[in-house]
């Protein structure tokens, strides 16, 4: 551990494989005996959900939000900047579209829009202006929710959280299409696009001069000294993770569409970006939940914000934040400027994640050019560290290793609502 900690510290790149992992099939009995989340409800309410999302914002198709799934048949420049042969790229190589997630364009249109979704219904049932019966699984058209008399209601709530952005965007954007009167504390590293696409939706945006913890902790502060608003906890929150879980089920749908096998035989690497954790380990938690054995995540962080990594290899989870080693906790990796994981992921992922991997600044924005070039498809910085993860597993670090029966899954966690300019400023930065 010594080792890792002096990477760490160092703000050195690495790769760590987590030796408390356990693999889907020897630890199912246990994972069901201590169930996170119920992957089935949060599931079945986004679809009761799905005719008022259409209604709200059209550009929905059916409701449902989701994104695509691409391969990249041309990986070759990908490849070769994760110091990869041809020889040694084995498996296919996909490209999980969270970046392209409808509404507010990031993995966190999953999570966010579900809690409050979930905010929203427990509101309206309580005051006898929804119907739902867990029971029997009656329930009203929840396009309903959309009406004047709705917003109304909605607007005598607020809406709190703490972002480095993506968050904050997803839960103003769905906040305030309900009716919702809703703040966004953002900390410094922020993009000021964020800030002002928020601001032009009539969400309130206060800015932090500190990090995320700080811009969560006085969020979460003015939350609870108020009875009418409800605060988003990206670092505790049951209802996000639920949310996230279900990127499991609907991955499955699409690679079964294109006739791809999960299994011990035709292994599955997952590489996520990783902020505070809630994203990336609700994701892991419902591949896990849905595929069983085969599967294999891992967690990419910048080489000044490895949050998770210390908690993990420390082995004191949230006990501890990158400030207590010297680290700065900067980067450009806006999304992924964190200081401290989430408690309730770290301790989840002691056993379901199988590693996780640091790496530096510069190397987003090559993956980012390469990516565009291959494929035409743009994600932010933050999203591009999972690429890096390529370099370990195929070169051999980890054990299974791919062969040509394998995939490997980059989930591209933001960058569709990028304005072009900052687009073109990456990519030619990628370029050089």
């Amino acid at each position: 551990m010594t080792d890792y900690m002096d990477k760490l510290r160092n703000c050195d790149e690495f790769f760590w494989i987590n030796p408390g992992f356990v693999s889907p099939a020897a630890g199912a009995a246990e994972e069901k005996d201590e169930q996170i989340v119920d992957i089935d409800d949060a599931e079945a309410r986004l679809l009761r959900f799905a005719p008022f999302i259409e209604r709200m914002f059209p550009e929905v198709e059916g409701g449902i939000i989701e994104s695509p799934l691409a391969e990249i048949t041309d990986a070759a420049e990908v490849a070769r900047l994760a110091g990869l042969t041809e020889a040694s790229a084995k498996g296919r190589l996909f490209v999980k579209q969270d970046s392209h997630l409808p509404i507010s364009g990031s993995i966190k249109a999953r999570g966010g829009i579900y809690e409050v979704l979930k905010l929203a219904e427990t509101l309206a049932v309580e005051a006898g202006l929804l119907h739902w019966d867990p029971q029997t699984g009656e329930h009203d058209d929840y396009a309903k929710l959309g009406d004047t008399e709705m917003k109304e209601f909605f607007s005598k709530y607020k809406v709190a959280v703490g972002s480095t952005g993506n968050l904050g965007l997803s839960i103003g954007i769905i906040s305030a299409a309900i009716g919702f009167e809703v703040t966004v504390h953002m900390s410094a590293d922020a993009r000021q696009w964020k800030k002002d696409m928020l601001r032009s939706k009539g969400v309130t945006v206060v800015e932090y001069p500190d990090d995320y913890e700080a811009a969560v902790a006085q969020g979460r502060r003015e939350a609870q000294a108020d009875p009418t608003c409800h605060f988003v906890d990206d670092e505790n929150s049951l209802d996000l993770f639920a949310g996230y879980s279900v990127a499991g089920r609907r991955l499955k749908r699409q690679l079964d569409e294109l006739g791809v096998k999960v299994d011990k035989d035709h292994r599955m690497y997952v590489y996520l970006p990783c902020g505070v954790g809630g994203a990336p380990g609700g994701v892991a938690y419902g591949i896990r939940d849905e595929f069983g054995e085969g599967t294999y995540c891992f967690f990419a962080e910048p080489t000044h914000a490895p949050c998770m990594a210390l908690g993990l290899i420390s082995g004191k989870l949230n006990e501890i934040a990158v400030g207590d080693i010297g680290i700065d906790g900067k980067t450009e990796a806006d999304g992924l400027a964190v200081g401290r994981p989430s408690g309730l992921v770290a301790k989840a992922m002691q056993t379901m994640l199988s590693g996780c991997f640091t790496v530096e600044d510069e190397k987003l924005y090559p993956y980012l050019a390469a990516l565009k070039d291959s494929t035409g498809i743009f994600i932010e910085p933050s999203a591009c560290a999972a690429f890096e993860g390529l370099k370990y597993i195929c070169g051999g670090e980890y054990v299974p290793a791919p062969d040509e029966n394998s995939i490997h899954v980059i989930w591209a966690t933001g960058g569709n609502m990028v304005p072009e300019d900052e687009k073109t400023a990456y990519y030619e930065r990628g370029k050089e």
